[in-house]
């Protein structure tokens, strides 16, 4: 199977060689650029992910030879695998992708990475992003470094990596009112992954509206679920049935969200009932 064979079928459906297909594309530096690029987006998908692929990726992100578009995409397929490992931990291999060896390599190289002022802008923005998914004491002065830069670019950076470190609540509430639409966009995710209160009035004004871009209603009908599950009950109902197979499938993963929260809530509210 070829990579755009690959591209075009589930990856519960890839064969059993397609890491070891995919590490011979990433490490091969004669192949065509746009060739590495697509096996770089694939190999981060965590069916298949693994310390050999991700030791691949690595060496990517790492060559100042490659291409900026190849690095980019190389750092950011570690991400999900820095995310799921840092979740899981390293007590049950089953639950991991990688080795603790490889976990921290990799973090230690983009935190070097990071901090090499001679490293692309743009590289070092993705090394952020994808870094901050297994969060570590340093990415805080970053984060709140690229949230002061007057790059919109670095802003936005700074937003999304709010959604996985605690803390940050008011810059998150403040990207609420951007006009540029990406931080806005990053705000309402990081919002929602928080469940911060203060934010439902942005949250609720995205609902309703009848324009509004596809992507950022989507990120507000998760975030509605998590902020105030009951009173967004009656407008996810309304979007599911929405014509839109995108927003009125997101809209249904909401509900069911949304109702389990309210029955937890309902719940709460009877045991702080005093006895009578």
């Amino acid at each position: 199977m070829d990579l755009e064979t690959l591209q075009d079928t589930p990856p519960w459906e890839w064969p059993e060689d397609t890491a070891e297909m995919l590490v011979g594309v990433l490490s091969d530096g004669s192949a065509k650029d746009s060739r590495r690029i697509l096996a770089a987006s694939l190999a981060g998908d965590l069916t298949v992910i693994d310390d050999k692929i991700a030791s691949a990726l690595l060496a990517i992100v790492s060559d100042g030879d490659a291409t900026e578009d190849l690095r980019n995409t190389a750092v950011i397929s570690l991400g999900p695998a820095l995310e799921q490992t840092e979740m899981f931990g390293f007590d049950d291999p089953d639950d991991t992708v990688l080795s603790e060896t490889r976990f921290r390599e990799i973090q230690q190289t983009l935190r070097r990475l990071y901090l090499d002022a001679e490293v692309p802008g743009e590289v070092r923005r993705r090394v952020l992003e994808a870094s901050v998914r297994a969060p570590q004491d340093w990415h805080r002065d970053a984060v709140r470094a690229a949230y002061a830069s007057t790059d919109p670019s670095w802003v936005m950076t700074a937003v999304f990596c709010m959604r996985f470190l605690r803390g940050f609540d008011d810059q998150i509430l403040s990207a609420l009112d951007s006009n540029n639409p990406d931080i806005r966009y990053e705000a309402v995710c990081a919002a929602g992954n928080w469940a911060i209160e203060s934010a439902w009035g942005h949250i609720a004004d995205i609902l309703v509206k009848d324009a509004i871009d596809k992507p950022l209603l989507i990120a507000a009908i998760e975030a509605a679920a998590a902020i105030r599950p009951q009173e967004a009950l009656d407008r996810l109902y309304d979007l599911r049935d929405s014509e839109d197979d995108e927003i009125a499938e997101a809209a249904d993963e909401a509900l069911a969200m949304a109702e389990g929260l309210a029955e937890l809530e309902d719940d709460e509210d009877e045991d702080d009932e005093p006895f009578r």
